[in-house]
C-alpha cells in the first residue's frame, strides 16, 4: 500500500495541533520496518523538507497530505527519526542547505534519514515553541 504525499500550503492561515492530534497524525504514517522506511516516507521526507524551506516566519507549521489527511512536517520528521537509510546524494544537498552546519555532524561517514530528521524535528519544535510565545 503506498501513500500519496502533498505539500498543502496553508502559509496565510496558522495551523496549530494539540500533542494528542499530532501522535495520532504520525500514527497515519507508516511504520518503519527494521529502521527502513517505504519509498513513499522517503518522498514525504522529501516534501516535508520543501515545506520547511519555505516555512515563512510568523505562519503555523506546514503540512502534507497523506491518503486525503494533512499531517505536520514535524511529524514526518518524527517518524523518520530512526529511519537507518541513506540520504541520497540530492537530498542531502537539500538538507545541508536547510540546516545550519553546527548542527549536522557529517564525520565519515554519509548522513542517514534519521541523522536530517532528528535535527529538522527540533528546528521545527523550536520554531513552533518561538511562534507559541509570540502569541
Amino acid at each position: 500500500m503506498g501513500g500519496q504525499f502533498r505539500r498543502v500550503n496553508l502559509m496565510s492561515s496558522l495551523a496549530f495541533v494539540s500533542r494528542s492530534q499530532e501522535e495520532l497524525m504520525t500514527r497515519l504514517l507508516p511504520a518503519l520496518h527494521e529502521g527502513h522506511a517505504p519509498i513513499y516516507l522517503h518522498q514525504a521526507f522529501s516534501d516535508a523538507l520543501d515545506a520547511y524551506e519555505g516555512w515563512e516566519h510568523d505562519t503555523g507549521e506546514p503540512l502534507v497530505e497523506f491518503e486525503g489527511q494533512l499531517v505536520p512536517i514535524s511529524s514526518v520528521f518524527g517518524r523518520m527519526r530512526s529511519c537507518s537509510d541513506l540520504l541520497p546524494i540530492r537530498i542531502l544537498e537539500d538538507v545541508a542547505a536547510a540546516i545550519p552546519e553546527r548542527l549536522l555532524a557529517f564525520g565519515e561517514g554519509q548522513l542517514t534519514y534519521a541523522d536530517a530528521a532528528r535535527v529538522l524535528r527540533a528546528l521545527c519544535v523550536e520554531r513552533l515553541r518561538n511562534l507559541d510565545a509570540a502569541w
